[in-house]
């Protein structure tokens, strides 16, 4: 069998606790077209391989003679498993045993739409939202610390928030606090003030089963608060509880941070969220467009997700704009009302770049920017890769140099690039009428 043949293959390649980690629990579960089936143990295990390992898969699949494999993840049919019947109390409420004590969770006020549904997944973020999933399904698989680092609006806050919501919803007993970290030193500050710190240990170190604490970054040089949350985590984490961190840097990153808090706040997954690509971007349009009851056809979705980058909430600014602005003119949405809007988020002098049309490029064939960057000499990856190295040439001051960087390639692929597009474009007329919609939207870039 082909995959038996390949995790022999791989075994020799990686390391031994490396395939037993993640090679070993891969099941094959089919071959269809030209597409290779995995399944792991769970959506986490799964998207973890596919960041780290689909590469050295996809090139021993090809060894093996499957030269246009693509590697799938998919759910592993669990349809044998043992189903319970379970009956809820009448109030439709968690049940409380004596010895428990009376749930004194703390929430910031929720977002109502921050949940897990509403929540849009893409390899930007797979990782940190199947994370959160397992943090609340108490699976273990994440550790007892997860830390989610990420820049500004690229949903830290959703994701804490979603975790607060389950939580709350099906464990309602859970004793659950959730701040910020600027929040959990003035209480601490109040504890010494008031000479409460009894109160304030007892709190956090016996009285909480989920700590959730957002923008650790806030407590650079506040060793005294360092070494509280420190303890806390330390308390915490030995008694089998579960913490979620978020910050808009790594660990390592942290300045003015003491080594042991560092320490153990890496203790379970360290996770970074980036910036959403344009496909998932495109999602992020059109379920927050319905949101806001407005109904946008493909060229004004597209023109949205190709020119507002970033952080989301400028995609919900845009959208609550052109809202406003159409309801002044009777409804009508047209591309002139988009284009002003965004104008007025990002400015008008965006300068063009390789990576913006490589984005469009990526949205157009239906693959990610990532392939585009890749080894990959897949026809289906090279051709979209070549045209959009050509479009960069044409529309942009960069060098060749600069945009072989941006593809992983030098100046020798880029030219040869461009000169495999423009024989093609004299030879086939599709190719040429391919290129000429493609430059229409670089255009409007």
């Amino acid at each position: 069998m082909v995959w038996s043949k390949i995790k022999e293959s791989l075994k020799e390649t990686l390391a031994d606790n490396i395939f037993q980690l993640w090679i070993e629990p891969l099941q094959f579960e089919r071959l269809q077209g030209d597409k290779f089936y995995l399944s792991g143990p769970d959506r986490y295990f799964s998207a973890y391989v596919k960041q780290n390992f689909s590469s050295v898969i996809e090139d021993k699949l090809q060894e093996n003679g499957l030269l246009a494999a693509q590697i799938v993840f998919c759910e592993k049919n669990r349809n044998d498993a043992p189903v319970f019947s379970t009956k809820k109390s009448v109030s439709g409420t968690q049940m409380r045993l004596p010895s428990v004590p009376v749930n004194n969770s703390k929430f910031r006020a929720l977002h109502p739409r921050y949940t897990f549904d509403e929540f849009m997944v893409g390899d930007c973020n797979i990782l940190a939202e199947s994370a959160c999933r397992s943090m609340v399904a108490e699976d273990g698989l994440v550790g007892p610390c997860l830390y989610i680092n990420s820049g500004t609006g690229l949903g830290k806050s959703h994701l804490t928030h979603a975790v607060a919501h389950k939580v709350y919803t099906e464990s309602p007993m859970t004793r659950l606090y959730y701040l910020t970290a600027k929040q959990f030193a003035a209480e601490m500050i109040r504890g010494i003030q008031t000479k409460t710190m009894d109160d304030f240990k007892r709190k956090y170190q016996e009285n909480c089963d989920i700590l959730l604490v957002e923008d650790i970054h806030s407590l650079t040089g506040k060793k005294k608060t360092q070494e509280e949350l420190n303890d806390i985590l330390d308390t915490l984490i030995k008694s089998g509880k579960r913490i979620i961190l978020t910050s808009n840097s790594t660990p390592g990153d942290l300045v003015g941070i003491d080594n042991e808090f560092r320490s153990r706040m890496t203790s379970g997954l360290v996770t970074t969220m980036k910036a959403p690509d344009v496909e998932t971007r495109y999602r992020i349009v059109e379920k927050k467009a319905l949101q806001q009851q407005l109904f946008l056809d493909e060229e004004l979705v597209g023109y949205l997700a190709n020119h507002i980058r970033g952080d989301v909430r400028k995609i919900e600014s845009a959208l609550i704009a052109v809202r406003a602005r159409a309801r002044l003119t009777g409804g009508h949405v047209d591309m002139d009302l988009v284009r002003e809007v965004v104008a007025s988020i990002i400015g008008v002098n965006q300068t063009l770049t390789a990576a913006m049309i490589g984005e469009l490029v990526s949205g157009q064939f239906k693959v990610s920017v990532k392939d585009l960057q890749s080894k990959s000499r897949k026809k289906a990856v090279t051709t979209p890769r070549q045209i959009a190295m050509y479009l960069a040439r044409k529309y942009t001051e960069e060098s060749l140099v600069d945009i072989g960087k941006t593809f992983n390639r030098d100046h020798s692929t880029v030219l040869h690039s461009i000169k495999v597009v423009s024989t093609k474009l004299v030879r086939d007329t599709s190719v040429n009428a391919q290129l000429e919609i493609l430059s229409n939207k670089v255009k409007q870039l």
